[in-house]
């Protein structure tokens, strides 16, 4: 089983944010590859929109008594309620109710530290400032868990040049600039492709495919 979380902040004026990326990447995820008869559920218990997929993978593993159930991998899509600064309740409450291990838990979220468009897929490590990061690893007790860092740019290298710096915090509550819309796009779309080629192939062929050089 897989807990595949897209991190962001509920509400639509938060919708098409930079810190919403995790949210659109899921979104994004969820319409193409779910079942036709399923829809998210706003479940108050785990304090989160939540929905339960089977991912049925197209490669037979190698052995002889072989059956469609082996392919089947159960997923559950988490877009936590509790706005970004509290996402680690949410992925606390879910993975403790399913026993779900940090190794299989996958968190799709912004990051200003990558240039708008990129993609790195990870194992662990630090938070980086990220205030939805710093809680999940302070809600699980650990940070050995899977990141799927989608590039949004840094305001201070984007306009150190003119001299005009914004507030890292307002940055990422801001929509994209004109000329970063197409990149954001795409940036979905790919992590939406990694997710698939990870549950398919595995994460080491999804780090393999989609990171950015």
């Amino acid at each position: 089983m897989k807990l595949i979380v897209g991190l962001g902040n509920p509400g639509e004026k938060y919708e098409k944010t930079r810190h919403n990326m995790g949210f659109l990447a899921i979104d994004k995820f969820f319409k193409q590859f779910s079942q036709s008869e399923v829809n998210w559920e706003n479940n108050s218990k785990f304090k989160s929109e939540i929905v339960h997929l089977e991912w049925q993978k197209q490669h037979q593993k190698s052995k002889e008594k072989w059956t469609p159930e082996d392919n089947l991998e159960k997923i559950i899509l988490v877009r936590p309620q509790t706005y970004m600064n509290n996402s680690g309740l949410s992925v606390k409450l879910v993975s403790d109710f399913y026993k779900i291990k940090g190794e299989d838990i996958w968190i799709l979220q912004d990051d200003i530290d990558l240039p708008t468009g990129t993609l790195k897929i990870r194992f662990g490590g630090a938070s980086a400032g990220h205030r939805g990061i710093d809680s999940i690893i302070s809600s699980l007790g650990t940070d050995k868990f899977w990141r799927f860092r989608m590039g949004v740019g840094h305001p201070m290298r984007k306009e150190l040049s003119i001299g005009k710096v914004r507030n890292v915090e307002n940055y990422v509550l801001e929509g994209f600039d004109r000329g970063e819309m197409g990149k954001a796009r795409e940036l979905v779309k790919r992590t939406t492709k990694a997710i698939e080629e990870a549950l398919e192939k595995g994460l080491q062929s999804a780090m393999n495919r989609f990171n950015s050089k």
